[in-house]
């Protein structure tokens, strides 16, 4: 959808970005879209190094690693690194996969934003109603269909904390 700009003149056009509706600007094709938690094990792997290094991370690198380790409901520090990144990543493929064929025959899959918000939002309790009032493009899939992908990521992070 395209809409004039009134503050740049008729002529000029934008693009307008809704979440809900899945309209993304063209920037956002063709991008690997990450969780947070897989933002922290990127960070923490990489801080780890800096440190073998003895090199000192700056302010805004260490903000983000607080950030995303506040919001990061899948780690166990317990965990060997490669096998969360491997969790994570069988995750997020197995949400970038999933398909749903509606009555009508039309096939529904999630876009790379929901799957993102889908691993960053979703807690071993989240209900139906909760993940489509967080995430409202989800109320194009049937509830069975929403129901399955909570029990996958209820699943992988059951497997990831214990």
């Amino acid at each position: 959808m395209v809409d004039a700009n009134p503050f740049l003149g008729e002529a000029a056009t934008a693009a307008v970005e809704n979440a809900a509706e899945r309209q993304f600007g063209p920037e956002f094709e063709d991008i690997h879209i990450l969780s947070n938690a897989q933002v922290a094990v990127i960070l923490q792997a990489s801080a780890r190094s800096a440190v073998t290094r003895d090199e000192e991370l700056n302010e805004v690198y260490r903000k983000t690693q607080k950030y995303v380790e506040r919001f990061n409901t899948m780690t166990n520090p317990e965990k060997d690194h490669q096998e969360l990144v491997e969790e994570l990543d069988n995750l997020q493929d197995a949400l970038t996969t999933f398909r749903k064929e509606t009555d009508d025959g039309d096939e529904l899959e999630l876009h790379g934003f929901e799957v993102a918000a889908l691993m960053n939002l979703v807690i071993t309790d989240t209900s139906v109603e909760e993940a489509t009032a967080l995430i409202p493009s989800l109320s194009r899939l049937p509830e069975a269909a929403i129901d399955e992908i909570l029990d996958l990521i209820k699943s992988t992070m059951i497997r990831i904390v214990s």
